[in-house]
């Protein structure tokens, strides 16, 4: 055997036979240099905690863009408003907890959630402005309606019975907005029975709770005779006037945000002081009377938003068919 010095190692073989392993045969081996040496270990760690958290600030700039763009949804999705919902509530928490239950806040989730998905962002606005507005008059002079045992329960803050009450005729209308019961031809009058039921619920309780504030009289809507405040199917000139007026500043709002003309949001304020005229004569005739212990104050709202929105959108009709 031969081993030959130079770039080839040559094997010989009594028989002649010779191997010839050339150096570009071996394999190639990594290399063991050894990395560079960290010049400032303390500049290095505060330069990866810096790329950590650049990366930590993008993901949430792209999770904050993504939640914008699913809320700015047009037109409105279940996603879009249940997300908006969401975010609306934990922002408005305090208000929210001065005005409902804990159990009263899911039931306000649920309808707020429907009528977004259904009339978008402005139609939830004249929900919002209806409970603002019905929860500040509940607390005005509690003081002395407690006093005289015609407060609200709870310092007025609302259950879900009150929010299912308040928002039935609403959520129906929702509904049928949503999944286009009756047609085009249908879609405006569901948009309009659903402003009717909230300008009915609004006057509704702006009048009873202005007039046990400060009506200085009030009379039984079926006979006129005076009966004390807070008194089932009672009036009071200051309470009407209230009513009405909170009647008119929703139809108002609801004529500024586009969602009805304006015959349309006198039809509102119309429909809405006859519902709670209506409510007025079940409240002093039947309500707490033998027979009728289920004519809840709960189911009287039921009753009373229903009632508006149905006249409304029947006089929408009526006025359609002579050419009005």
């Amino acid at each position: 055997m031969n081993i030959m010095a130079d770039s080839a190692l040559r094997i010989t073989f009594p028989s002649s036979f010779h191997i010839t392993l050339r150096r570009s045969s071996y394999p190639i081996l990594p290399s063991l240099s050894p990395k560079p040496p960290i010049l400032n270990p303390r500049l290095h760690s505060a330069s990866l905690r810096l790329k950590k958290s650049t990366c930590r600030v993008s993901s949430v700039q792209e999770a904050v863009g993504s939640a914008i763009s699913l809320i700015q949804s047009s037109p409105p999705t279940w996603q879009s408003a249940l997300a908006s919902n969401l975010l609306i509530f934990l922002l408005g928490s305090p208000i929210l907890v001065a005005g409902l239950s804990l159990s009263g806040i899911g039931a306000a989730l649920f309808l707020g959630t429907l009528t977004w998905r259904a009339f978008g962002p402005s139609g939830f606005l004249l929900v919002s402005v209806y409970f603002i507005i019905g929860t500040a008059v509940t607390k005005v002079k509690m003081a002395q309606k407690e006093a005289q045992g015609i407060a609200e329960k709870r310092k007025g803050r609302r259950g879900p019975g009150s929010v299912v009450g308040s928002g039935a005729a609403g959520c129906v209308c929702s509904l049928l907005s949503i999944y286009g019961f009756g047609g085009e031809a249908f879609s405006h009058l569901w948009l309009l029975g659903f402003v009717a039921s909230f300008c009915t619920k609004l006057g509704d309780t702006v009048s009873s709770e202005i007039g046990k504030a400060y009506g200085k009289t009030t009379y039984l809507v079926t006979t006129f005779k005076i009966v004390p405040r807070g008194t089932e199917g009672a009036v009071s000139v200051e309470g009407t006037i209230a009513g009405i007026l909170a009647s008119i500043v929703l139809a108002f709002l609801s004529y500024l945000l586009g969602k009805i003309n304006t015959r349309e949001a006198v039809i509102c304020v119309l429909a809405s002081q006859i519902a709670n005229l209506g409510e007025s004569f079940i409240g002093a005739v039947f309500q707490g009377k033998k027979g009728f212990q289920w004519l809840t104050n709960d189911v009287v709202n039921v009753i009373n938003i229903s009632t508006g929105s149905i006249v409304a959108i029947l006089l929408q009709l009526a006025l359609q068919k002579f050419n009005m």
